[in-house]
């Protein structure tokens, strides 16, 4: 099992129309970054076969060579997958009491992830962060801005990631916050780290269960 870091070339997306410009958006999304960081650093790795990518089979992502601060999007199922190497400095924000204020659902009160990443970091490992990268509201693709600014892309900018269709905007663990567009946070889909840097995503941790379908909304 491998993974693929060009989304430009995966075919059998979703064809609902409010999603079908994903990989446009998707592009758009990688050239927003804010600067200090890498938003598509490109792994060596072989395509999976594209039967395997439509039956959803697990694939494993390296991410040894994921700095912190970086992200990376890979396809599963024919959605965007955020994975996110999170600094301490980011992590620390996450708890933060004037950001949690701010969130609609901090707590992942809403099913929107399995119940091993219920916590505060919404992840297995607080390290990685691993989320479909779908907006709630209409099916964009957030831009990752992971660095702190006092104006850009909002002011007081904690990190995170900005909608650029209709300006939701979610934090480094995809909490939506209060008062924009969309309704939940980003979903998290099955996973779990099968090496100390291997993440397997569409897979459940062992003695787990959890689909992705449950979630309330992608």
């Amino acid at each position: 099992m491998s993974t693929t870091t060009h989304p430009a070339e995966t075919h059998g997306g979703p064809a609902d129309p409010t999603r079908r410009d994903f990989l446009t958006l998707l592009a758009l999304s990688g050239a927003a970054v804010g600067a200090g960081a890498i938003a598509w650093p490109f792994i060596d790795s072989m395509e999976p076969a594209a039967d395997t990518l439509a039956a959803g089979e697990p694939i494993d992502v390296d991410v040894s060579k994921l700095a912190p601060g970086q992200q990376i999007v890979v396809v599963w199922r024919g959605k965007p997958i955020f994975i996110v190497h999170r600094t301490p400095e980011g992590l620390q924000t996450l708890q933060d009491a004037k950001l949690v204020h701010n969130l609609s659902d901090p707590t992942s009160k809403v099913l929107q992830q399995p119940s091993y990443a219920e916590n505060w970091h919404r992840s297995v490992d607080p390290t990685f962060a691993v989320m479909v990268g779908i907006c709630t509201h209409l099916g964009c693709v957030p831009t990752f801005y992971p660095n702190v600014s006092a104006t850009d892309p909002a002011p007081n900018w904690p990190g995170g990631y900005l909608c650029p269709c209709h300006g939701s905007k979610y934090d480094l663990a995809g909490r939506v916050y209060s008062g924009v567009p969309a309704p939940y946070n980003l979903p998290v889909p099955p996973y779990h780290l099968a090496g100390e840097k291997t993440v397997r995503i569409g897979e459940n941790p062992p003695g787990q269960t959890f689909d992705l379908n449950s979630v309330v909304q992608i």
